[in-house]
């Protein structure tokens, strides 16, 4: 092995027996190369191997379940957890379930009705651009005054569109960074659909 491969070997499994240690749960090599790959640039064979180094010299454990094998932190270095601490840590995981349970319900709920809005407005937004559309064809059957209340009307709905759909867009931000999945899991479990599911768009100011 050359003297830079050597030391890329080194490194990720500092970087790997680091993760394990902070994250302290059960991974694969799939799940630490996933985990991983677009912060540290790791190939998936340097995983592989640099996990299995580390299990031979017996930093970390290694189990076997079918063909898949399994990669956690030694436990003996975290020291006994007392009853106290599991109770504690029990009591946070509940906690945290019911927050997360709760805000989830609220946000389906202010998606359904941000929804129904949404979709009025483009029903109206519809009505006032063929209205315009039909206007700039035969600007002749309609006063100056009928033709700027057009132009302000469809304004002002397209501008409470595009309002509600940046309140949408930040609720779910908010939601998302503390939420464990992807943006489209949690899309799909809320039942979230966007105007880009339906390929529209908001007409230009």
């Amino acid at each position: 092995m050359s003297k830079g491969r050597a030391e890329a070997a080194v490194g990720a499994a500092g970087i790997l027996l680091r993760y394990l240690q902070e994250q302290n749960r059960p991974y694969s090599a799939q799940d630490v190369f996933g985990n991983l790959q677009r912060e540290h640039g790791l190939g998936k064979a340097a995983v592989v191997k640099a996990l299995e180094q580390l299990a031979q010299q017996g930093k970390i454990k290694e189990k076997t379940y079918g063909k898949q094998k399994i990669y956690f932190a030694d436990q003996d270095q975290f020291g006994m957890v007392s009853d106290a601490d599991l109770q504690g840590l029990d009591a946070k995981i509940v906690a945290l379930t019911a927050k997360v349970q709760s805000l989830q319900q609220t946000c389906r709920h202010m998606e359904a009705e941000m929804q129904k809005e949404i979709q009025e407005l483009k029903k109206e937004c519809a009505v006032y651009t063929e209205r315009l559309k039909n206007i700039k064809v035969a600007t002749n059957h309609v006063t100056p005054e009928e033709k700027e209340q057009v132009y302000r009307e469809r304004q002002k709905y397209c501008k409470e569109w595009r309002k509600r759909k940046r309140m949408a867009t930040e609720l779910c931000d908010a939601i998302l960074e503390g939420y464990p999945k992807s943006k489209k899991q949690f899309f799909e479990e809320v039942g979230i659909e966007t105007d880009e599911d339906y390929n529209v768009k908001l007409p230009d100011p």
